[in-house]
């Protein structure tokens, strides 16, 4: 047999085994999904991320016709579950839940071993917070311009709470306090219920993290300030910062990503029920009981608002000098 029919006969070969990849790759996509769907939290049990993942998870599952399966994997200021997703088979079958220090915030203030910008793709934004300036239900202020004056006559001795070194609870801290000229020292946990059961204990002074929403309705905790443009629903009579003369930027957004390459037709899946999902009937309502409100934009949209985020925190970043040890 000459050379050239050796060579026909190969590239005959390996065309007819791409082909049949492609076919396998469609039939798999057209039967999508036909096994349960991970979805992972990169966060303890217990926080907010964790319950919005739940109760979106619990609303698409039915459409969608698989169980969505929620695994935490928390650790590193939540890199550690995001890790986990970026390097994972772009196939459907794993997605991330993440707030806006996941997708916008830490990869400029260390290195990671991946990169949200080219390692995930969105899908959805689902909600954005009612944060809340939450403090020990003992400490010696009321109010924001109280906690101000406090801190001013010992400078570095109040503490503040986050989920871990570079979250969005940490950064806001910071940005708050930069605004309004005080030193709190920062004290990093896990995750936002672990700040929060410290919180309660009296172990930390304060936390700026929605999480805090039901003990302090409790009254193991109390609110000093709404951060965002509007009242909590929950507390109407907890001013904002801005009420109370302080003008600073806040909020996170929780949204569902994917490994980069997931074919388009799975996002666009994904994003259309979790849009049904939050209109559905008391999403809002049990949102609203851990200080998130329904706020839903798709694949585009989304990925905009997570490069303009990127681009705000990275200056930010750079503006305070704020670094992790």
């Amino acid at each position: 047999m000459d050379k050239r029919r050796i060579l026909g006969i190969t590239r005959a070969l390996v065309l007819g085994a791409v082909l049949v990849c492609f076919a396998t790759a469609a039939m798999a996509q057209q039967g999508w999904p036909n096994r349960p769907i991970k979805l992972i939290v990169p966060y303890p049990a217990g926080g907010n991320c964790d319950s919005i993942g739940r109760l979106i998870g619990e609303k698409i599952s039915g459409p969608l016709g698989q169980p969505i399966v929620v695994e935490n994997r928390a650790g590193a200021g939540a890199t550690i579950g995001a890790h986990v997703v970026a390097r994972a088979p772009a196939d459907g079958y794993t997605l991330l839940i993440a707030p806006t220090a996941v997708l916008a915030i830490t990869h400029h203030l260390r290195q990671l071993p991946y990169n949200p910008d080219t390692d995930l793709t969105p899908i959805a934004q689902l909600s954005m917070g009612y944060s809340l300036v939450g403090a020990r239900k003992d400490l010696p202020a009321n109010t924001w311009p109280e906690l101000v004056a406090l801190a001013k006559k010992s400078p570095g001795k109040l503490t503040f709470g986050s989920a871990g070194i570079a979250t969005h609870t940490h950064l806001s801290g910071e940005i708050i306090h930069y605004e309004a000229g005080i030193k709190l020292l920062h004290v990093p946990y896990k995750g936002s219920a672990e700040a929060l059961s410290d919180l309660i204990g009296g172990r930390i002074d304060l936390m700026y993290d929605p999480v805090s929403l039901a003990q302090i309705k409790a009254g193991n905790a109390k609110a000093l300030a709404v951060a965002c443009d509007m009242r909590h629903p929950e507390l109407p009579n907890v001013p904002t910062l801005k009420e109370q003369g302080l003008i600073a930027r806040a909020g996170s957004f929780f949204g569902l990503v994917a490994p980069r390459g997931t074919p388009p037709e799975v996002i666009k899946r994904i994003a259309a029920e979790s849009q049904k999902a939050l209109a559905a009937p008391g999403v809002k309502e049990r949102m609203v009981q851990f200080s998130q409100y329904p706020d839903y934009r798709g694949p585009d949209e989304f990925g905009k608002i997570i490069r303009e985020d990127s681009l705000y925190f990275k200056d930010l970043i750079k503006r305070l000098d704020i670094k992790v040890q």
